[in-house]
């Protein structure tokens, strides 16, 4: 047991040290702003890039995180995620005694 921890940690660690070559970043590479509009218009793109072999639905490349947090924003609060998908059935029961009328 104690050989798999000894084995497994060095590769646990390892999986923390990624890293992004600065210059892999362009100025204008596509940040928040895209991010979120990407998210937003996610179905559409993604039915287009079924039949369009140049459309996408994810920029890359793009500046990282930012990019990334818009477009889970696009998809999740403004996108599809905002669907109200619940529905509710209310049913109406009245119980009242009837009185005999004579």
């Amino acid at each position: 047991m104690s050989r798999v921890v000894v084995l497994a940690a060095p590769l646990a660690l390892t999986a923390c040290a990624a890293t992004q070559a600065a210059d892999a970043i362009a100025p204008t590479a596509p940040g928040f702003l895209l991010g979120l509009w990407h998210g937003f218009i996610f179905p559409v793109a993604w039915i287009v890039s079924l039949f369009a072999p140049k459309v996408a639905i994810y920029a890359v490349p793009n500046n990282g995180g930012w990019y990334d947090f818009g477009y889970f924003l696009g998809i999740v609060v403004f996108g599809v995620g905002a669907r109200k998908s619940r529905v509710i059935y209310k049913d109406r029961v009245i119980n009242v005694r009837a009185r005999r009328v004579d």
